[in-house]
């Protein structure tokens, strides 16, 4: 059995190779720390106006605060020390501390595509059988999903992140990535690591693209319903409620397809690869809670009456 190599200590995060002079470090330490500011301030604004108000307290605003927790947590397991290494040039990482960098990223990834499929499945219930919605669902049961959901993340993660834990990592510790990616992790062994990149993969791929057939399958399912009872004006009207979950879809798939495609354009530099994995792990999150206040009404209607509530807005109409 291989253990960790003894000589190496820690990982070397490089960032961005193409833009290590001062003054790009300047300029993108200070835009990630803006998207950063505006991510926590979204997403904790939409957690904390579901837990206080008990309007939202139903299974579709838990679903969409959980959401949230985890754009929170994507962003800070990552962001943070890459702030550090431009700032600071402080680039090194523990070992174990890389792992667990990987773990929660990777984790809480498939937490997201997870809890975007049970989201699907309840615009479905609450379109298609909207008379026995709460008998088929309620809180307690999306309390449940979202447990599993979460459990299902790790364990998805854990399994191949175990196996590249009795890796023996040798020579260059220089991780050519923004943070602790399981992929690059993987290029700075010295053996073989031919079935823990087929594991990575064939989980990845059946986490992404299990959770988008079943989306598929749900709204599927709600378009054709929609259709058959109400025609083509009624089933339009109907299916527009889902616009703030498909919206909030198609960001993270989209997204997560260009940089699949971006890293397998030939010739493409190690920088654009980079770039592209950041945005993946920035847009979503910075674009959610967008979304969802502009398009949300009953969350529009929360913020004002909390504004009400601490003296901000006057008590009138």
């Amino acid at each position: 059995m291989n253990e960790l190599n003894d000589s190496i200590q820690e990982f070397i995060i490089i960032g961005f190779p193409g833009y290590q002079d001062r003054n790009s470090r300047f300029i993108i330490f200070g835009v990630l720390l803006t998207v950063y500011a505006f991510i926590l301030l979204g997403n904790l604004f939409i957690i904390v106006i579901v837990l206080i108000d008990r309007d939202l307290h139903t299974p579709m605003y838990i679903l969409m605060s959980n959401l949230a927790l985890v754009d929170v947590v994507i962003t800070t397991s990552t962001i943070p020390k890459l702030l550090a290494v431009l700032g600071t040039g402080a680039s090194g990482i523990s070992i174990a501390g890389c792992f667990i960098q990987t773990l929660f990223c990777g984790s809480v990834t498939a937490v997201e595509s997870f809890l975007l499929a049970i989201m699907a499945y309840d615009r479905y219930l609450a379109i298609c059988k909207p008379l026995h919605y709460y008998t088929i669902t309620n809180n307690s049961v999306v309390f449940k999903q979202v447990v599993c959901c979460w459990v299902g993340g790790f364990i998805a993660l854990t399994i191949p992140l175990s196996l590249t834990f009795r890796l023996q990592f040798c020579g260059s510790n220089k991780l050519l990535h923004f943070f602790c990616d399981h992929s690059a992790m993987l290029k700075l062994s010295c053996t073989d690591t031919t079935i823990n990149s087929y594991l990575s993969l064939s989980i990845g791929m059946c986490v992404l693209i299990g959770s988008m057939l079943y989306i598929l399958f749900s709204y599927a399912k709600i378009i054709m319903s929609v259709l058959k009872v109400t025609g083509n004006e009624g089933g339009l009207k109907a299916f527009s409620t889902c616009g703030t979950h498909l919206l909030v879809i198609s960001v993270f798939f989209l997204v997560a397809a260009g940089v699949y495609t971006a890293g397998r354009v030939p010739g493409s530099s190690l920088d654009i690869r980079v770039i592209a994995a950041l945005i993946q792990n920035v847009t979503p999150p910075l674009m959610n809670p967008v979304i969802y206040c502009l398009r949300t009404k009953e969350i529009k209607i929360s913020f004002v009456r909390l504004l009400k509530r601490i003296d901000i807005l006057p008590n009138g109409n």
